[in-house]
């Protein structure tokens, strides 16, 4: 046997730097799903977020003896507190608050949310969630 063919098997043999390689083509595959937990984790605390506000503006509404004051608490509350939940921008924030159209007796909070300008947006190949978050909140009158 040549000396060039018995190079090549003592090579082909040799296991050393199997577990490098291992790594090297493992790691962006694994970058990849952390990377998209994170953002997409970012994503899903928005909504949670919004979706608090919500429930958080429908209890504060309850002080209210009338429409247009249920819905004034409702509206500062979101204000006064959009800034506790950091990946929110305050700005991005509208509140809607009535009576419920298909139940006279529940009072209904809407928040909306406008989140073109998050990461995840920018991203590509993602799939993109919509753009405009809407999460409500209803409460019946005289708290029962």
């Amino acid at each position: 046997m040549s000396r060039f063919a018995n190079s090549l098997l003592k090579l082909s043999a040799c296991r050393r730097g199997s577990s490098a390689v291992e790594f090297a083509m493992l790691l962006p595959v694994f970058l990849t799903v952390v990377f998209g937990i994170v953002v997409f984790g970012s994503y899903l605390a928005v909504i949670h977020g919004v979706q608090q506000l919500a429930a958080e503006a429908a209890r504060s509404s309850v002080a209210g003896m009338t429409e247009t004051e249920r819905s004034s608490l409702a509206s500062n509350y979101v204000t006064n507190n959009a800034a506790v939940y950091p990946l929110i921008n305050a700005a991005k924030l509208t509140t809607t608050a009535a009576t419920s159209s298909s139940n006279a007796n529940v009072f209904v909070v809407t928040v909306n949310y406008d989140a073109t300008g998050m990461f995840i947006y920018t991203l590509p190949f993602v799939p993109k969630p919509a753009t405009l978050i809407t999460r409500s909140a209803s409460i019946p009158y005289g708290g029962f």
